[in-house]
């Protein structure tokens, strides 16, 4: 069976007949045209893999007949052969995309390594990427097993999205589950990670510990704040590591990354907690004893991020920085993006502007709920796609780009991430029970211990307690917590979505990346 379908035009096509026996002769199915008028009619009723074409023949040239071919379908990669190598004709040819060029005389292998390039492009990085994870596959290994401190836990994290996003080149579905399964491995070990250290980490005695929600502004903001630069920190709410890395190209057309870190979200793993902890600078035990009044528990009625901002200012006067200019814009709904398009060069005056864009967890609750967007997002590689074509088509995208030629500096990042659940744990508690799927308080509570990380006094997690004798739980790894009544149901309906508020690497380890316009 041949290589792929290939088609040469050429006047002189006499004199190359050496060249396609040699293509042939490789496996390639070459079908040969003396003129661009048959070309054409050819590619019009027959599929072709690659375009070869000579730019200098009588009737119609190389670049007419090229315009022509993408007409017919613009898909098709095209090779110009062409003696002629004037910048100008370089510029029209690239400009009418075109595949590779040749400078004539062209040698057999020349043709063959440029059809190589572009037919054989995808298989050979596949086996190459294959081949690569398979060499790192025991150095990841290792690492799990060599008891990792927070810092190695991020690196691990980092190379297993690395290798996600390499295994989509590839065509091997074995390697993918190769991977998928050193994921879960690390899941489960980070959970027992996280369950023997995040108490350490609430304590203000100790030392040695990672940037926490509650940590991040102090430490990644607020020290790049220079006179007469403005200082744009821009939280996109529910944004994964992977997901920044599918968005990080878009942002590198306009900005230049000056530093690209993660942190640690606290527990639970939802906006109301970490975001309201990342704004505050302080743990959601201490938001609630300072705000008794903004405050509120899952239970409790009305808005649970209405506040961010008052708690901002707040910690701004703590910090005796209350005499900065400080602009805060949410975005929840369409207008709000196209009023932040419209304002933002007014920002440019302030010493810091906040933007928190609420669109990728309206995605994720939205997936949960509408089987159009299950549809779209049905994992993980689909979840990154529509979180790409999103951002490229959003009212941020259009905003930082009316400012990207302005001496400013970015700083992008989110609350927390998600996890895809595919493992139901049954719990039951009292009418008080909060619903989430990933953590619950309540009193009473009866789990299945092996599933879930349990804090029966919720200020050991640096947590207020709703009522007395509560307990906080967050489910591990990949599980989702549901109750006995109506099982099955709730079971089909929400596994495979994408959840937050437990542990998991997804959820924990979230991306901070400072830019600066280019």
């Amino acid at each position: 069976m041949p290589l792929a379908k290939i088609i040469w035009v050429d006047d002189e096509m006499e004199s190359l007949q050496s060249q396609k026996m040699f293509l042939e002769n490789k496996g390639y199915d070459v079908t040969t045209f003396s003129n661009g008028f048959d070309a054409l009619d050819y590619l019009k009723t027959n599929p072709v893999d690659v375009v070869l074409i000579d730019e200098t023949m009588p009737g119609i040239t190389g670049l007419q007949t090229l315009v022509k071919i993408k007409e017919i379908n613009r898909q098709i990669p095209v090779v110009l052969i062409t003696k002629n190598e004037t910048e100008n004709l370089m510029d029209d040819a690239i400009g009418s995309q075109i595949a590779d060029y040749l400078i004539k005389p062209v040698n057999p292998n020349q043709v063959l390594l440029s059809l190589k390039k572009i037919i054989d492009n995808k298989r050979l990085v596949s086996e190459k990427t294959t081949t690569t994870y398979q060499q790192q596959f025991r150095n990841l290994f290792t690492a799990l097993n060599s008891n990792p401190d927070y810092n190695d836990w991020m690196d691990i994290y980092k190379k297993l999205v690395y290798w996600e996003l390499e295994m989509e080149k590839t065509n091997s579905p074995e390697m993918q589950e190769i991977l998928a399964s050193q994921k879960e491995e690390a899941n489960t070990e980070f959970f027992k990670f996280i369950s023997r250290n995040y108490t350490k980490w609430m304590n203000p005695k100790t030392f040695e510990k990672p940037i926490m929600s509650h940590t991040l502004l102090q430490q990644k903001v607020l020290p790049l704040l220079e006179k007469g630069v403005p200082v744009f920190f821009v939280l996109i709410d529910n944004l994964r590591l992977d997901q920044w890395k599918t968005i990080e190209p878009i942002f590198t057309e306009s900005f230049r990354i000056t530093d690209e870190e993660t942190f640690y979200s606290i527990l639970p793993t939802a906006t109301q907690y970490s975001r309201n902890a990342i704004f505050s600078g302080m743990l959601p035990i201490d938001i609630e004893r300072q705000f008794p009044n903004q405050w509120k528990n899952d239970d409790e009625e009305g808005g649970k991020n209405l506040f961010e901002e008052d708690f901002f200012r707040a910690s701004l006067k703590k910090l005796k920085k209350d005499n900065l200019k400080v602009s805060y814009t949410k975005v929840l709904h369409h207008h709000d993006g196209q009023n932040l398009v419209n304002n933002i060069h007014n920002m440019l005056t302030n010493d810091l502007n906040i933007i928190v864009y609420n669109f990728v967890d309206m995605l994720s609750h939205a997936r949960t709920e509408m089987e159009v967007l299950k549809e779209l997002a049905g994992d993980e590689a689909s979840y990154r796609s529509v979180t790409k074509s999103w951002f490229e088509h959003s009212a941020l995208h259009s905003a930082l780009k009316k400012i990207a030629d302005k001496k400013i500096k970015l700083v992008l990042s989110t609350d927390h991430g998600t996890v895809r659940v595919k493992k139901p744990s049954k719990v039951i508690g009292d009418k008080q029970t909060t619903t989430n799927l990933r953590y619950k308080h309540g009193r009473n509570l009866n789990y299945e211990p092996k599933d879930v990380l349990a804090f029966r006094d919720p200020k050991e997690a640096g947590l207020p307690s709703p009522n007395v004798n509560s307990s906080f739980i967050f489910a591990k790894e990949d599980g989702f917590l549901c109750y006995p009544n109506n099982y099955n149901h709730y079971v089909n309906y929400y596994r495979n979505t994408f959840q937050h508020g437990g542990v998991s690497m997804e959820e924990m380890i979230i991306p901070v990346v400072q830019m600066v316009s280019k």
